[in-house]
């Protein structure tokens, strides 16, 4: 799997890093927002999605061990 949640962490933290830059402003600082909040909406997707599988599998009983949750969920192997 090319990306994983720890992605979408950095991706959120670099984000707040550039509505952070106070050399910022006018139009360059209303697209930075525009783009900050798309991937706002999309992140809530995202982690619904992984908490959806994760709620499956609890479901139907499936007493997870390390390394048996939802890929999506996983840690990035080593």
């Amino acid at each position: 799997m090319k990306n994983q949640l720890i992605d979408l962490n950095n991706h959120l933290f670099a984000a707040i890093e550039r509505l952070s830059d106070e050399d910022m402003s006018g139009d360059e600082l209303k697209k930075e927002i525009s783009r900050s909040k798309a991937l706002s909406a999309l992140s809530k997707d995202v982690i619904a999605n992984a908490r959806l599988a994760l709620d499956a599998k609890l479901a139907i009983g499936v007493h997870l061990k390390q390394g048996e949750l939802p890929t999506m969920i996983e840690s990035p192997k080593a």
